[in-house]
């Protein structure tokens, strides 16, 4: 039932047609499992149903249906009275039952309507802020955030509080502006966060892609000989260097907020002060003659993609010079 979509089923028809199966339908269990777990949504109930796989699991679905009707003080003394296990018997009380649960179904969405709720999105944000505020309030030495305490209020107090210890800093240090300097509107703060995204996508395409041809060049080494006496070592040792590299980027705009003037300072990698700590013999070593032209362009490439083709039949001739060059070598 639940595969074909119960909640197009709801009409009394269908009550009348499962019904008339009983607790030996799983057809029957699966919609009053269904009914109940719409209802533990929008109520704080503390008992379940699950549905049966067939009559074997008929008694422990009617003793399940016995505590969730008592949590729920149902009226019918015929679903609540007498033996547990024969309440529901007759296609009429399985149908009763059905009509209850309905009908406590109902008047819980008709309740959760008139209740005023906010979007689960601004309830994860706020909840978010506050964290990052009980964060900043703890790496400052402040005083943990009183939950009643204002946003706006609590901003003030932090405010205060960078002020005082910057002024204390040493003078090369305060010397250090932000590298943001104009005040963003709240759209220039909504295309921002769009841009974010867009690069957090990239960035982890590419991060993707490294690591994956990281892990194909270090799965080669293990195809050597050699390497099979010290595979475990190898791996033991590529294990956490794998783990070190993550997928995702770990930079958010509040690293933007924190970014100061030293960050636009682009040294170029030609420069002495970084030929000093990058400066090693394999940059002595000149190609000359014609280089290999290694690609790197996919803009270049005009479709269609060239297609792997077996060897034709006959060939090997490149492999049979080879051979007669290394007999002429010995």
């Amino acid at each position: 039932m639940a595969g074909v979509g119960i909640q197009g089923c709801l009409s009394m028809d269908t009550f009348t047609q499962v019904a008339e199966a009983g607790i030996s339908s799983p057809q029957f269990t699966a919609l009053c499992s269904w009914l109940v777990s719409e209802l533990r949504a929008l109520c704080p109930l503390e008992e379940d149903v699950n549905p049966t796989r067939g009559p074997a699991d008929a008694e422990t679905f009617q003793i399940e249906v016995s505590g969730l009707l008592g949590e729920l003080r149902c009226p019918y003394s015929s679903l609540t009275t007498g033996d547990v296990t024969a309440r529901l018997s007759t296609p009429d009380r399985c149908l009763q039952l059905l009509y209850f649960l309905s009908s406590e179904l109902l008047a819980a969405r008709l309740q959760a309507r008139k209740r005023p709720r906010s979007p689960p999105e601004q309830d994860n944000r706020a909840g978010e802020v506050v964290s990052e505020l009980q964060h900043i309030c703890q790496a400052l030495g402040m005083p943990e955030l009183d939950p009643g305490c204002p946003i706006r209020q609590a901003m003030t107090d932090i405010e205060a509080k960078i002020s005082g210890l910057l002024s204390a800093l040493p003078t090369e240090h305060q010397e250090m502006a932000p590298l943001l300097k104009v005040p963003l509107t709240s759209d220039a703060w909504e295309a921002l966060e769009g841009i974010h995204k867009a690069l957090l996508t990239e960035y982890q395409c590419r991060r993707h892609m490294m690591i994956t041809r990281f892990n194909v060049t270090v799965e080669s080494f293990h195809w050597s000989e050699r390497a099979k006496d010290c595979s475990a070592a190898m791996s033991k040792a590529f294990r956490p260097l794998r783990q070190s590299l993550l997928a995702d980027s770990q930079v958010t705009l509040p690293h933007l907020l924190a970014a100061r003037e030293d960050f636009s300072r682009v040294v170029k990698t030609s420069s002495g002060a970084s030929r000093d700590k990058t400066c090693c013999a394999i940059n002595k070593v000149l190609m000359t003659g014609s280089v290999p032209d290694r690609g790197g362009r996919p803009n270049e490439i005009e479709p269609p993609m060239p297609m792997w083709e077996k060897r034709r039949g006959g060939g090997g001739g490149s492999h049979q010079r080879w051979g007669k060059q290394g007999k002429k070598k010995k």
